[in-house]
């Protein structure tokens, strides 16, 4: 993974379709570039104001874009200038133990030769965008394109991931529905976290369906026509993760609703069956009651009385008990 306590850029250089040199310094930038059929990559991790005015002053980056880069809280979105476009894109991860969504930001400068990509994270694994590369050295040739390709594949495949993360928690939820041993508390946080992590990844995704739909639009000639099928099936990626989400938010919404639903059945059944043994206590009570009374009565003062009244007691409860057992009170 790309340090960024490594003081270095993180830096490449392609000519022909060829990797050439690598790991060179920012002042070397513009020497490159001079080269004919040259395409350069930097990545800069929470670069300082020096590094970014040397790159403004080489590739002639706007001011805004540079002010965007340096703050990094950008919807994801692509800005057009007179010579370059600015995207900003997030990668995306999940954190199994509170089931949240976590987000980075990156920037990226797109030149007609350059792409330089600015983030503060380590956790964005630019190796694995460099790998994605050097795994298709025939496709180098395209320049740019090639890779800021590599780089949206990357942010993608990160959306699938956690997109499939998620449907496999929110399946863990849905067998737990109907358990009735379930802790119902942890059953309800864990709704509402998965939900809340649908919403964070939804506000991702769906910005990013009109970035590569934009890339691939032929008036602006972002896109070389050899790499359009390439960008047409990182945007199929990206509307498939994105039906993918709103689906599982569908879900969520749909357990916690039924969650809800059977807390208030359950109630219904315990409150049923607590009235039904409420009225088999109320029988020793009204009997108890009445043989209470300072009146004379059949049997008062006689041992049968006292067997009359236990009879009576124990028999119409029992009569009641079978009752209610019969049609599901208790």
């Amino acid at each position: 993974m790309v340090d960024c306590a490594v003081p270095t850029p993180h830096t490449r250089c392609y000519r022909d379709g060829v990797l050439i040199d690598e790991n060179f310094a920012l002042g070397d930038v513009s020497e490159h570039l001079e080269l004919p059929n040259t395409v350069v990559w930097v990545d800069l991790c929470t670069p300082d104001g020096a590094d970014l005015a040397l790159l403004t002053e080489e590739l002639g980056l706007h001011e805004l874009a540079v002010e965007d880069a340096t703050k990094l809280r950008q919807r994801p979105k692509l800005d057009h200038y007179p010579d370059h476009s600015f995207l900003s894109a997030y990668a995306v991860g999940f954190d199994p133990a509170s089931k949240a969504v976590t987000t980075d930001e990156i920037a990226a400068f797109i030149t007609a030769r350059a792409l330089v990509t600015v983030h503060k994270e380590k956790s964005i694994d630019l190796d694995a965008v460099v790998a994605r590369w050097d795994s298709s050295p025939d496709l180098a040739k395209h320049g740019v394109a090639f890779l800021l390709h590599g780089l949206l594949d990357y942010l993608v495949d990160g959306y699938f991931e956690a997109v499939e993360t998620l449907d496999e928690e929110i399946e863990e939820l849905q067998n737990q529905l109907f358990v009735p041993s379930a802790d119902q508390e942890a059953l309800q946080r864990s709704s509402f976290a998965l939900r809340k992590s649908l919403v964070t990844l939804r506000r991702v995704i769906l910005p990013m369906r009109e970035v590569v739909n934009t890339l691939l639009r032929r008036d602006l000639h972002l896109v070389a026509d050899e790499m359009g099928p390439y960008f047409q099936d990182v945007y199929d990626h990206v509307l498939r993760a994105m039906e993918w989400t709103e689906s599982l938010r569908d879900l969520a919404t749909s357990i916690l609703e039924a969650n809800l639903a059977l807390q208030g059945n359950r109630l219904n059944v315990i409150t049923k069956k607590v009235t039904g043994y409420a009225a088999i206590i109320a029988v020793p009570t009204a009997v108890t009651g009445f043989y209470g009374q300072n009146v004379p009565y059949p049997g008062f003062g006689e041992i049968g009385g006292f067997f009359t009244s236990v009879a009576l007691i124990v028999g119409f409860s029992t009569v009641l008990f079978f009752l209610f057992k019969r049609n599901d009170w208790i």
